[in-house]
């Protein structure tokens, strides 16, 4: 992953996993289906490159394909965990969703969080409803459709800006072995990370929530 690609990726990763609260009107950004999204990103210096997020609603898992073969990830829901996997290094890491400061990718959007419903939109051919966001300093609007999948998504959060929109959406059956982790690769260490804990966040995290 790209430092880059960083701002783009946890827009798209933390709508396609966080969890509403039901005490306001809020989008449902949890997938109820089984879908496949190719996204590129549409703003900074990642502007124009694409990656295709997957998810195995059965399982709570979803894949990321990140763009010019640097591998994939997969996010364990329940475990609470995220994997990148590097191909052609035949290696994989263990990244905690959770590190010192905070959540590397949130998983629920915080209570402070604020979401006003702005109107509908087509994204990729299919429909969304467009929502702003606001949480303190971290700003921005989004468009997810009803069944829980975001389709464009831009904003900024501490200091960082990006955004992504949807080129393509398939909505079918996922394949449960394009979620299991490879066999026979060598497992690494987070850099920085000591022993079982976590320590701190890789040279270049995904980002915190995203700005909706």
């Amino acid at each position: 992953m790209t430092t880059r690609l960083a701002p783009a990726l946890a827009l798209a990763l933390c709508a396609g996993l966080a969890l509403p609260a039901a005490a306001q009107d809020r989008p449902v950004f949890k997938p109820k289906r089984d879908v496949s999204v190719t996204y590129r990103s549409t703003g900074g210096q990642a502007a124009g490159q694409e990656l295709r997020m997957s998810w195995l609603v059965a399982e709570q898992k979803l894949r990321v394909d990140m763009p010019g073969g640097m591998g994939w990830s997969l996010v364990d829901e329940p475990a609470q965990k995220m994997f990148m996997v590097m191909d052609a290094q035949r290696m994989v890491m263990e990244m905690p969703l959770h590190g010192p400061q905070g959540q590397l990718i949130p998983t629920s959007p915080p209570a402070s969080a604020r979401f006003t419903r702005l109107g509908t939109a087509t994204v990729a051919g299919v429909r969304c409803t467009n929502w702003r966001y606001e949480d303190g300093e971290s700003r921005g609007e989004g468009c997810v459709t009803d069944d829980g999948v975001m389709l464009r998504s831009q904003g900024s959060h501490q200091g960082q800006s990006g955004g992504v929109e949807a080129t393509q959406v398939t909505y079918a059956a996922q394949d449960p072995a394009r979620f299991r982790l490879p066999q026979g690769y060598q497992a690494m260490q987070m850099p920085g990370r000591m022993g079982g804990g976590a320590g701190g966040p890789p040279a270049a995290p995904p980002g915190g929530r995203p700005a909706r």
